[in-house]
């Protein structure tokens, strides 16, 4: 009997330690700076802001603007947040969208979504080669990469020779028209999260080929938030 109740005790410390060392996606974002004179986030300064504070770590690996989000944005010019501490944090920044303008957040591990419901969160991927989505999915791409309302053809440049697999549409190519522009920030992914984070950062959907990855536009659209009534008023 002490025999069991000594291995159920360490195994509770053992579990309750495993507990408290997984940090969760909110503890990440503060410990992570805001530019100190930030009061506001508006079209402006919003998506630098929050990309550009966005530090590596063991728990968050992304931040990523979705469409809808930048929809509010840069579109519809209607997501203002007001910043009310004096030292803001990342996380102070997400809770004052999400508290203040139509802007979701979600964690997705390892990625974090800011999105509305013009989003969709999943289904974009398709599998023709298991054994090349096996390889994206184990293989590491070290380094930190941040896109701010960059192109197709920007993100290629960025990507040249890093992936394992080749990018379509090509540069310079017409297949890419209708994406939208990226807004994100990553360190330490997998090459397969990096797909992921493409494709929800431009809306667009792929299917994984030998050694090749197709990108194409996502053509599934939720509504648009409505403007009767903002969140908060």
């Amino acid at each position: 009997m002490k025999i069991i109740r000594f291995i159920l005790c360490a195994w509770l410390m053992t579990a309750g330690a495993t507990v408290f060392a997984q940090e969760t996606w909110q503890r990440a974002l503060s410990q992570m700076p805001l530019n100190a004179n930030a009061t506001e986030l508006n079209r402006t300064n919003c998506v630098p802001l929050m990309l550009n504070a966005f530090q590596p770590n063991d728990t968050v690996k992304a931040l990523i603007f979705m469409p809808g989000a930048t929809d509010e944005i840069y579109f519809f010019k209607r997501a203002r947040a007001t910043l009310t501490n004096g030292n803001p944090s990342l996380l102070d920044a997400v809770i004052a969208l999400t508290n203040q303008t139509y802007i979701q957040a979600t964690f997705r591990p390892p990625l974090l979504l800011l999105y509305t419901t013009e989003d969709a969160l999943d289904d974009f991927a398709t599998v023709k080669n298991e054994s090349t989505a096996m390889k994206l999915r184990r293989t590491p791409l070290p380094g930190h990469f941040i896109f701010d309302d960059n192109d197709w053809d920007a993100v290629l440049t960025s990507l040249h020779k890093k992936l394992t697999v080749g990018l379509r549409p090509s540069r310079g190519s017409a297949g890419s028209w209708h994406f939208y522009r990226h807004c994100f920030s990553v360190y330490d992914l997998t090459e397969w999260e990096m797909l992921e984070s493409l494709a929800l950062a431009g809306k667009t959907e792929f299917t994984v080929h030998w050694r090749t990855v197709d990108f194409q536009p996502d053509d599934r659209h939720g509504p648009v938030p409505k403007i009767e009534k903002f969140p908060g008023t």
